[in-house]
């Protein structure tokens, strides 16, 4: 198959709170962002795919494999890196990516010398012998991508792979995330609340909200020309301008230093967009100080998935 990952109507219920409603998609190879507020449902994804909770209806299948069907096939092939701390006090870091090594089945030797080798690639060599109880937040997150990565699988569940780490540290754990999808081959699923993260590292996104999915496929498609984004700067009363835009069909988005980031729509006439936008700055009694064409980011993909303007 060509999917990483294909979901046919899956339905998670906790108790009577149902989770996720009917997902149906298909996840590609390569690297995939799983985007969505907080509470959308994206570790519950995660876990379902990993055979961790029993869909309520539905079928998941993870690199062809029936995941009702064959769960531990399934778990052998991925990599899990949770967004919460798993490590065993007391242990060294070698010791601990070991374990976890010889829990995916590697013999104890090979998974010692694999455990050595993905420790020096995640940037813990010289740390590897201290006990993972003194590591800063940062080294804990590499030591999760170390465990995910010692049994060499190929499929990795990211879940928040940046959680807590210092400016530096997550742009080498993004490379280190891009490295992994672009030249060595693994399929790579991160799931984040940060865009700027998914779009790095990622060319396909699915975007869950409230349990359902609001937008699906290239990060490229989906910029693409549905409408052109501009940068405006007002003088005057801009909440009545967003307001008048929003009446007129635009979105609209501050993104600081007193400057909106416009989605005009297709166009309906032959009215310029830039036309468009200062008759609204005129009805609403602003006055426009800039205004020029942006280039669409994964932000405005996101927002105008889930609805917010």
């Amino acid at each position: 198959m060509n999917a990483a990952v294909a979901l046919e109507q899956v339905i998670v219920d906790y108790g009577r709170r149902r989770v996720l409603h009917g997902l149906s998609c298909t996840l590609p190879r390569g690297a995939v962002g799983l985007l969505g507020p907080n509470g959308a449902g994206k570790s519950t994804l995660l876990k379902t795919l990993l055979g961790f909770i029993a869909p309520t209806g539905g079928r998941l299948r993870v690199l062809g494999l029936d995941v009702a069907r064959s769960p531990v096939e399934v778990r052998a092939r991925i990599g899990y890196m949770p967004e919460n701390d798993g490590h065993v006090p007391g242990m060294t870091a070698v010791g601990f990516v070991a374990f976890c090594g010889e829990l995916a089945g590697l013999p104890p030797s090979d998974a010692t010398q694999r455990a050595h080798e993905v420790l020096h690639y995640v940037g813990l060599g010289e740390a590897r012998y201290r006990p993972v109880e003194t590591y800063s937040t940062g080294m804990r997150q590499r030591i999760k991508l170390a465990q995910a990565l010692v049994h060499d699988p190929d499929l990795l569940f990211l879940d928040e792979p940046t959680n807590g780490m210092d400016p530096r540290g997550r742009d080498e754990m993004l490379d280190l995330i891009r490295d992994l999808a672009h030249n060595k081959g693994v399929n790579v699923i991160v799931s984040s609340h940060l865009l700027p993260d998914v779009e790095y590292t990622c060319d396909h996104v699915v975007v869950l909200d409230r349990g359902r999915i609001a937008a699906a496929g290239s990060i490229d498609e989906l910029k693409g020309p549905a409408g052109r984004i501009f940068e405006v700067r007002v003088k005057g009363d801009a909440a009545a301008f967003a307001a008048r835009l929003a009446a007129a069909g635009m979105q609209c988005q501050e993104s600081g230093d007193d400057l909106m980031r416009v989605f005009v729509p297709g166009s309906v006439d032959d009215m310029p967009d830039q036309q468009r936008i200062c008759r609204v700055a005129l009805d609403a009694g602003v006055q426009v100080r800039h205004l020029r064409s942006s280039l669409p980011t994964l932000e405005d993909v996101f927002a105008r998935a889930i609805g917010e303007s």
